[in-house]
């Protein structure tokens, strides 16, 4: 059992390890905000599975438990929307990417809203 829960927190880490290299060598704000988020969600993720299964496995707690676990979903939930709408706003306030985009279906929103 303490395996199993080394195991996940060892995943946890590492998506926080590769988000945290992903922050310091992505070229503009959009990679780094989806570096970031890969952090917050994947990294915890892992985490929070691994103390799910100690709180159960090895304190007997099933409270404890839940409480992680509905710390885990609103991370699930929150973490991506967040991003998401920090992602949105720079590029309305015109904070562009630094290649060019392939397909920008927001910057088409954009443009009929202004016409």
């Amino acid at each position: 059992m303490k395996i199993v829960i080394d195991v996940f927190i060892a995943i946890g880490l590492f998506f926080a390890l590769a988000g945290t290299i992903g922050m310091l060598r992505m070229p503009d704000f959009f990679c780094r905000m989806q570096s970031s988020t890969n952090i917050a969600t994947l990294g915890i993720l892992g985490v929070v599975i691994g103390g799910i299964i100690y709180a159960l496995g090895f304190l007997g707690d099933p409270s404890m438990a839940v409480k992680i676990g509905i710390i885990g979903i609103f991370n699930l939930l929150a973490n991506p929307i967040a991003s998401h709408a920090l992602m949105r706003g720079a590029y309305i306030h015109k904070k562009k990417p630094v290649d060019e985009l392939e397909v920008d279906k927001l910057g088409e929103d954009l443009v009929e809203e202004d016409e």
